[in-house]
């Protein structure tokens, strides 16, 4: 009988031993039968065998292999391989061709690249054997695993290259500070490749770390922040459990002691020096003072005061934040005549004290200061810091009203002047004696005007007027009763027709511009002469009121329309000040509640029968009738003739003539006469471009005769036209063609001559000279006029 079996061998060849450990899980299991054909002794029966199910082991291979040769894994075979090369070995799975590969005739593996158990440690292969004929499998595939040994090829490697802590300092033996964690890639399941141990480079003695957890701690207690604050300490990992021949890391770790408040202030120097003239206005700083405090933060933050001292009430000490100073300043006015020298004990206290160092000692130290106080030119001092001067309203030029006194506060003791700042008293109402500081009137004063005034005087020092000093000066002015009451108001008061007897129409009050300190008392009655009026009184209300009463039962407009009531009035105040006022009673038409209806006379007057409508139509009528006669009057005087025709109006045409005109012969154009004949009758002759509304009386002008000069003549006539009354509202032109004297040529103008046809001679124009010499050539030839 045959059998088939597939057998797998396992070649390594190492430095070492390496045990095959069987694999507790069964990788490939055949159930099926393999149904095999042939003779038997038995006389040819079928027989059947069940195949057995196979179990791989669990193989093992080196990393990191550096031999020249690749490294030999194993082998696969099967006892059906003949060694004739008809079975053909197959490798697949995890690395297979690449990783691993397979000599396909003998079934040889071989490891094709150095392996890394860090990057893989397990492959799972499956393996099978064909025959090359018929392609089939002479067995079914198996599978079986490659497990990757683990050698120590990686150090320990921390988390992180550099660390960073910090811890407070004085802290105690063993207080923590920080854990630092390395890490080892090799296997930690088998040998020592893995295990780390930690151990200190560098940082003794002032850490340690645990070997195991890798906790730093601090070795030496009350490590102080203000000896040294930056500590660098190097930390060592290593595998093999700290072995020789075990891979390190190392990292460093920088560790920061942090401040606490361990430590007081304290001053550099026990006394300090300080000065001030004395003239130093409050809040004035005169120098800083500082104590020292190893300490930082809020832990150095420093508070200043004055314990104790005789300056205590004179000087102060604030604490600049910044800079942790304190600045002593002046917190009142000094006085060199007065104190020379003070003493003060300032204190400096840690504002955020730790109660775990107050067993050290008080947090706070002092020191002693002295300020001397320099004298100084001070200006003049006033008694008081204001004045307050009462003057009677009625009080004399001149007239002192009050004092002011300073003194010079300096041991000299320099002479003052005084004098009144005039921008205080621009009216110079009051002024000073310059030596004693005596203020008198120089003005009038009205207390109804200004009842307060308010001036500035100053004191100088007469040697040194740079130094000088003002205060205010309020002056008062006191009343007196030099005003009368007279009416608060304009009253328009009226009593009915049908008044009774004993009917108040109107009340009465008073005003008084004097200010009384009793306050205003007025009384009213009525003049002596109408002290028993037969139509009216008086009656005095006790309040500054006064009540206007009817004495009579019916009062007539038509026989007194207005009543005048003179009323006077009286003050309370001392001189007694009186005034009369005139009330204007009116007598109204009022109805039966005593309403007023009317108060004119004249409507009384009218007929009865005539209403109000009435009246109103006719004024209606009347303002009409004014309009139609208007209208009629402005139509008639647009209808007059104007002065001049449009066409020729000098106000809006200028009219230009080119002609030569017509000579002697055109005797229509102008009235020569005149000019020619200076003696010709005077006479005034009326306008013919208006119509004259008023005859005005005939002008006579003065004879010409004893003045035949055309230039007066035209003066003369240019006046006559300004004072004619008669002359048109608008400017008008006159051109007069004058030529003046003593022409050598005498005149050429045709209007003196005689006769309009005589022959003359122009040959001496030809003695003129070459001037007029066109003259000559026109006028010279005889027949030349005729042409």
């Amino acid at each position: 009988m045959r059998t088939y079996s597939l057998t797998v061998l396992l070649w390594s060849f190492m430095f070492h031993v390496i045990h095959m450990m069987p694999s507790q899980k069964r990788t490939n299991k055949h159930s099926h039968s393999e149904r095999i054909t042939g003779l038997s002794e038995n006389g040819g029966k079928t027989l059947h065998r069940t195949k057995r199910g196979w179990m791989w082991n669990q193989f093992f291979l080196l990393e990191e292999y550096t031999g020249p040769d690749t490294q030999y894994v194993g082998k696969l075979h099967t006892d059906q391989d003949k060694g004739d090369g008809n079975l053909k070995y197959i490798l697949t799975g995890d690395g297979a061709g690449s990783l691993f590969i397979i000599d396909e005739n003998t079934g040889d593996i071989h490891a094709a690249k150095k392996l890394d158990r860090e990057e893989k440690s397990l492959y799972v292969l499956r393996a099978k054997a064909i025959d090359r004929k018929t392609g089939r499998q002479v067995e079914p595939e198996s599978e079986f695993i490659i497990k990757i040994h683990d050698i120590n090829d990686n150090e320990p490697k921390f988390t992180k290259d550099m660390y960073t802590a910090s811890i407070p300092e004085m802290s105690g033996v063993g207080t923590s500070v920080i854990q630092v964690t390395a890490t080892d890639a090799d296997d930690a399941n088998y040998g020592n490749s893995a295990k780390v141990v930690y151990s200190i480079l560098q940082g003794q003695p002032y850490f340690s770390v645990d070997p195991e957890t890798g906790i730093i701690k601090t070795a030496l207690p009350d490590m102080s922040r203000e000896n040294r604050e930056q500590y660098q300490v190097v930390i060592q990992a290593k595998d093999m459990g700290g072995q020789m021949g075990g891979l390190s890391g190392t990292t460093t770790v920088n560790i920061t002691l942090t401040d606490v408040n361990d430590n007081p202030p304290r001053f550099p120097q026990s006394t300090y020096q300080f000065s001030s003239p004395e003239s130093a206005p409050p809040g004035t700083p005169l120098g800083r003072i500082k104590a020292n405090d190893p300490d930082v933060g809020e832990n150095a933050e420093i508070e200043y005061s004055i314990s104790n001292g005789d300056g205590s009430d004179m000087f102060d000490i604030v604490t600049d934040k910044d800079t942790q100073e304190g600045i002593i300043t002046v917190k009142k006015r000094l006085d060199f005549e007065n104190k020379m020298l003070y003493t003060l004990r300032v204190e400096a206290t840690n504002t955020h004290p730790d109660p775990r160092f107050l067993q050290l000692g008080p947090f706070k130290d002092t020191a002693l200061v002295k300020i001397s106080v320099e004298d100084t030119d001070e200006p003049p001092v006033f008694s008081r810091p204001w004045y307050l001067i009462e003057a009677d309203e009625d009080a004399k030029e001149g007239s002192i009203i009050g004092q002011v006194v300073a003194h010079d506060p300096d041991i000299t003791k320099n002479a003052i002047k005084y004098s009144v700042d005039r921008h205080t008293d621009l009216d110079r109402i009051f002024n000073i004696y310059s030596g004693n500081g005596s203020l008198f009137i120089s003005k009038p004063l009205d207390r109804e005007e200004t009842p307060w005034h308010n001036i500035t005087v100053i004191a100088t020092e007469i040697n040194n007027p740079k130094q000088s000093s003002q205060i205010p000066v309020f002056i008062r002015i006191l009343d007196i009763n030099d005003h009368a009451p007279e009416f608060a108001k304009y009253y328009e008061t009226f009593v009915c027709e049908n008044a009774k007897a004993g009917q108040l129409i109107q009340t009465v009050s008073a005003v008084d511009k004097d200010d009384p300190p009793q306050g205003h008392k007025f009384f009213f009655e009525l003049v002596p002469e109408f002290a028993v009026h037969p139509n009216f009184s008086i009656v005095d209300n006790k309040d500054n009121t006064a009540g206007i009463m009817t004495r009579r039962n019916g009062y007539s407009r038509s026989k007194m329309s207005t009543y005048l009531l003179p009323i006077i009035i009286f003050d309370n105040d001392y001189p007694i000040q009186s005034s009369t006022g005139t009330l204007t009673i009116r007598v109204c038409a009022c109805d039966s509640r005593g309403n007023m209806q009317s108060c004119n006379a004249e409507a009384f007057l009218l007929p009865a029968g005539l209403s109000t409508g009435a009246l109103v139509a006719i004024l209606l009528c009347i303002i009409i009738l004014l309009l139609v006669v208007l209208f009629t009057a402005l139509k008639r005087q647009r209808k007059k003739e104007p002065l001049i025709i449009s066409k020729d109006d000098v106000r809006d045409n200028i009219v230009t003539y080119n002609d030569e005109g017509g000579g002697e012969e055109d005797t229509q154009a102008f009235d020569i006469g005149t000019l020619r004949n200076p003696e010709a009758r005077e006479e005034s002759k009326m306008r013919r471009d208006v119509i004259p509304e008023t005859i005005f009386q005939i002008r006579r002008t003065a004879p010409l005769w004893e003045n035949i000069d055309v230039q007066d003549f035209i003066h003369r006539r240019l006046k006559e036209n300004d004072l004619d009354p008669a002359a048109p509202p608008y400017d008008s032109l006159a051109t007069y063609a004058y030529e003046g004297n003593d022409s050598i040529a005498n005149s050429l103008s045709s209007l003196e001559s005689l006769t309009t046809e005589g022959n003359q001679d122009y040959d001496y124009l030809s003695d003129w000279g070459p001037r007029f010499k066109k003259l000559a050539d026109m006028y010279g030839g005889e027949d030349s006029d005729r042409d």
